[in-house]
């Protein structure tokens, strides 16, 4: 079994290919934009691989296509809540979920939240940060990244290229401490 962590998926909202949003997405259609993001995450992720869906899984979406698109999708699923997970999103069969999380992954405690934050829990103990919400928008800073699709070709991401990531954004910051730090867990 792999693990494999996303975000804002947003199935459904017409809205988010508009040119009114900060990045709009690059898709002829909502359709055309749930089937590529369907097709990216199915192309990765086995039945029997997790998956940590750090919230937004739907927007303006009729609880019929959230339960359509959530069925077709590879995976044992768990939700960490975002701003827009209403009852449709939360009412579908979830494995689990959570206002934030803290599992350990691959020997890494993890702190999972659809928000970015400044600081977290045990985070001058090494745990890594990972959130969605910004739309690749806010960027990254040693142990903490958006793992929303709009970073990551629309696909879900593993924990190995989310520290090859963090690695690099601390070599681009000047933290040597950091960068040493994600090497040595990778």
């Amino acid at each position: 079994m792999r693990t494999y962590f996303t975000s804002d998926s947003h199935f459904g909202h017409g809205g988010i290919l508009s040119s009114r949003m900060q990045r709009p997405r690059p898709f002829a259609s909502i359709e055309a934009h749930d089937e590529a993001l369907i097709a990216a995450w199915n192309n990765r992720v086995r039945p029997d691989d997790e998956v940590w869906h750090l919230g937004d899984f739907a927007y303006a979406a009729s609880a019929a296509h959230c339960r359509a698109v959530f069925a077709r999708l590879n995976g044992r699923k768990r939700l960490v809540w975002g701003n827009h997970d209403a009852g449709r999103t939360t009412s579908l069969p979830w494995y689990d979920q959570h206002e934030r999380a803290e599992p350990v992954v691959e020997g890494r405690r993890l702190v999972l939240s659809h928000y970015a934050q400044r600081t977290w829990n045990h985070s001058h103990r090494g745990a890594l940060h990972l959130y969605g919400h910004s739309h690749g928008s806010l960027p990254g800073c040693g142990r903490s990244l958006d793992v929303g699709v709009d970073c990551w070709d629309w696909r879900p991401v593993r924990l190995a290229e989310i520290l090859e990531a963090m690695a690099a954004d601390a070599a681009r910051a000047g933290m040597p401490a950091v960068v040493a730090a994600l090497a040595e867990a990778a």
